[in-house]
């Protein structure tokens, strides 16, 4: 069986990429266990994987440092 992250299907792109073409184009995947992001623009430049339970704590921490 192949891992989640590797099978083309599972991935999406992210509601976070921005608008139209989305200059900020990332694609995520999920299994049970962990979480994926890629560059949906070069998707051979590797994937970065965070266990399930510290991802929201990941894209909370992304939103702090964004605040004015």
């Amino acid at each position: 069986m192949r891992h989640p992250m590797e099978t083309p299907d599972n991935w999406r792109k992210s509601s976070y990429s921005g608008p139209g073409d989305g200059d900020s184009c990332v694609e995520i995947a999920n299994s049970p266990t962990h979480i994926a992001i890629r560059d949906s623009k070069d998707r051979s430049a590797g994937i970065l994987t965070f266990p399930a339970a510290v991802f929201a704590p990941f894209i909370a921490s992304l939103r702090l440092d964004q605040r004015p």
